[in-house]
C-alpha cells in the first residue's frame, strides 16, 4: 500500500561553521546583528521534506508517493525519483519558478541556522488528494500554506487517514487553525520546540491533543521521544549513532519510519523506535538523502 506524504521538495546547499555559534553572536549587540561566518565546506543535495521522507520510506520498504512541487530546475529531482523507483506522479513541474532552496549552516554542536527560499512550494495546492483504493496513509509535512490547509481537508475528505507534521510551518497558523488541523489529523508529530508552540497557541496540552488524535509524538532529538496516547505518555529512548556528523533531514528519515510502522499496523512506541533508530543511521552521513539502512535491526 501507498502513503502520499505531502510537503516541500527542496535543494539544500548544506554548509558546515567548524565554531561555535554563541562563540560569534553577541547577545547584547543582536539590535545590530552583523556577523560573517567562514564555512570551508559546502556541498548541495536533494532535500525538502516531503523528498527526504519518501526517501527514508523507500529504503524500509515502502511505498511513498511525495505530492509537491518542483521548479524549472527540478529535473535533476525528478530524475532522481525515478532512479530511486519513488513515483513523481503528484509532483507539479513549475516552470516559472525555482524549486525551494534551503541554504543550511550547522556549527560544531549541531546547532544550525537555515535562510529558507519557497520558490515552487508555493504552487504546491494546485495537486489535490483523491481516494484511491492502493493509498493507505497519508502525510502532512511544510509546504505552502495553501496547499498544507488544502490537502489536510482532502486527505479528511477522502478518508485517508493521516500524520499532522506541521514543522517549520506551524508558526504560519494560529492556533484556530492548528486545532483544526488537529481534529481533521489521525496523528501528529512535533519536536520539542514546536509541541510547546503548539500547546502555546491552540492552548492544549500535550496530554489533551493525545485525546483529541490516535497518539502525539513529540521528538526531543539525542534524549529520544515521547509517545502520548489517550493522555498518557511513554518515553522512548534514544538510539547511539555511530558518528554525529549531519543532523539535516534526522527529523525526516524519524518520520519515514513512523510512516512504515503505521502500515504495519505497529504501536506508536514500536513506531518510535523504529525512528531513533533510523535517526541515528542518518546523523552519521553527511546530507538528507545519503545514508544506507542496510543491516538495520527492525
Amino acid at each position: 500500500m501507498a502513503a502520499v506524504i505531502c510537503g516541500s521538495l527542496a535543494f539544500d546547499t548544506i554548509m558546515t561553521f567548524e565554531g561555535r555559534f554563541a562563540e560569534q553572536i553577541l547577545p547584547d549587540q543582536l539590535h545590530i546583528l552583523n556577523v560573517s561566518f567562514l564555512v570551508p565546506s559546502l556541498r548541495r543535495d536533494f532535500g525538502g521534506c516531503a523528498g527526504n521522507i519518501a526517501y527514508a520510506l523507500k529504503l524500509l520498504g515502502g511505498t511513498p508517493l511525495p505530492m509537491g512541487a518542483v521548479g524549472s530546475d527540478g529535473g535533476d529531482y525528478l530524475q532522481r525519483f525515478d532512479q530511486l523507483g519513488i513515483s513523481t506522479e503528484f509532483v507539479l513541474r513549475a516552470d516559472d519558478t525555482y524549486t525551494a532552496q534551503a541554504m543550511i549552516m550547522t556549527d560544531r554542536d549541531n546547532n544550525q541556522i537555515t535562510a529558507f527560499h519557497p520558490g515552487a512550494m508555493m504552487q504546491a495546492h494546485k495537486v489535490q488528494v483523491k481516494p484511491r483504493n492502493d493509498i493507505k496513509l497519508g502525510m502532512i509535512s511544510p509546504d505552502g500554506r495553501d496547499a498544507m490547509l488544502q490537502h489536510a481537508e482532502q486527505f479528511k475528505a477522502a478518508g485517508i487517514p493521516f500524520v499532522f507534521d506541521p514543522g517549520q510551518g506551524l508558526p504560519m497558523f494560529d492556533g484556530k487553525e492548528l486545532a483544526h488541523f488537529i481534529d481533521l489529523a489521525t496523528w501528529v508529530t512535533v519536536n520539542d520546540y514546536e509541541g510547546k508552540m503548539l500547546s502555546e497557541r491552540t492552548g492544549w496540552s500535550s496530554a489533551e491533543i493525545s485525546h483529541r488524535v490516535n497518539g502525539l509524538v513529540v521528538t526531543l532529538g539525542g534524549d529520544g521521544c515521547e509517545v502520548w496516547v489517550n493522555g498518557e505518555v511513554t518515553l522512548v529512548a534514544p538510539e547511539r549513532p555511530a558518528a554525529i556528523v549531519d543532523p539535516t533531514g534526522c527529523g525526516d528519515a524519524w518520520r519515514g519510519a513512523l510512516l512504515h510502522g503505521l502500515e504495519q499496523g505497529w504501536s506508536l512506541v514500536r513506531c518510535a523506535q523504529l525512528g531513533n533508530k533510523v535517526g541515528a543511521v542518518k546523523i552519521a552521513s553527511r546530507g538528507p538523502q545519503n545514508y544506507s539502512l542496510d543491516g538495520l535491526k527492525r
